[in-house]
């Protein structure tokens, strides 16, 4: 950061930061606020904008200060977007790099052992409080049940058992999740979307209809049959769905790269909003009739 101390002859010194290029136009509006005998300056960067500019008023109206404009903002400017542009790209590119550093996981980095999740606690966070460690207990980090085989006998003829940091406080800061899902005979996983996850997905037992689509505008279906011990990742936050194409049940675990990866289910949040989604505007949306809206919103 650099400043300037306006110091007009027989004023009171008014100090202004100078922390951007645009800061220092902003402040500069007269060729007498730039006037070398009546300012003050902190450091040599400052003192480099009043050399180029004095430069570019020669350079352009010539040796006679008398053929000079009283001020010429457009050779101010150039002036300050002149300052040291090797050192601001290399601060630029560093600021940058220490934004990607951030960006590769979804949930934060563990900053000791373990953060085993206090749902109980009272203070809100980016995620969950950690219970103190003195009070943790094996239970903590165990979730059982995963074997057993869910009710499929729903609307869509799944049923998915969640195991994330809600049902296993152990997680808590882990980045890591997982699902058990079941399928009735034909039963499908509605299309749905992961807002802070990929998801990895094993068939265990069956074959499987899986498939994604991509972001606009190529709304590229990507989809596959699966066997059993097949492996399909689904990118973080798009739209996915997987049917079971047996006569029998089937059977698939998912991993997800979230602690807690959050679902949107794309029917019930379209169509069982709550309130509901005015019918008038899904009706342009899917550009069908209002009464569909309506049949289709009374199913959730």
């Amino acid at each position: 950061m650099w400043k300037q101390s306006h110091c007009r002859k027989g004023s009171r010194p008014l100090d202004k930061d100078l922390s951007s290029s645009s800061s220092h136009v902003s402040y500069v509006d007269s060729e007498e606020n730039i006037k070398e005998e009546n300012l003050v300056w902190f450091d040599e960067r400052a003192k480099e904008t009043w050399v180029k500019y004095d430069g570019y008023l020669v350079e352009k109206y010539g040796n006679e200060r008398s053929n000079h404009p009283k001020f010429d903002e457009v050779l101010w400017s150039r002036a300050v977007s002149g300052i040291n542009i090797d050192g601001l790209l290399l601060e630029s590119c560093l600021l940058l790099a220490s934004y990607a550093s951030f960006a590769f996981a979804s949930d934060p980095s563990p900053l000791q052992d373990f953060c085993v999740a206090d749902p109980n606690s009272p203070v809100l966070v980016n995620g969950v409080v950690c219970k103190d460690p003195k009070l943790v207990q094996a239970d903590d980090f165990l979730f059982r049940g995963l074997h057993l085989m869910r009710n499929t006998s729903n609307d869509v003829g799944s049923n998915v058992t969640a195991v994330t940091v809600a049902q296993l406080p152990g997680l808590n800061t882990f980045g890591i999740s997982m699902a058990r899902i079941d399928f009735a005979p034909m039963g499908i996983n509605p299309p749905h979307t992961h807002p802070r996850a990929t998801e990895i997905l094993t068939v265990i037992e069956g074959r499987i209809l899986v498939g994604f689509v991509t972001s606009n505008p190529e709304n590229r279906l990507i989809t596959k049959v699966l066997e059993k011990g097949d492996v399909f990742v689904f990118p973080e936050g798009l739209i996915h769905f997987q049917k079971n194409l047996g006569h029998g049940y089937a059977l698939a675990l998912a991993a997800l790269s979230s602690q807690n990866p959050g679902v949107i289910t794309i029917a019930n949040a379209v169509f069982g909003s709550n309130p509901d989604i005015p019918a008038d505007v899904l009706a342009k949306a899917f550009q069908t009739d209002i009464n569909v809206v309506y049949q289709i919103q009374s199913k959730f």
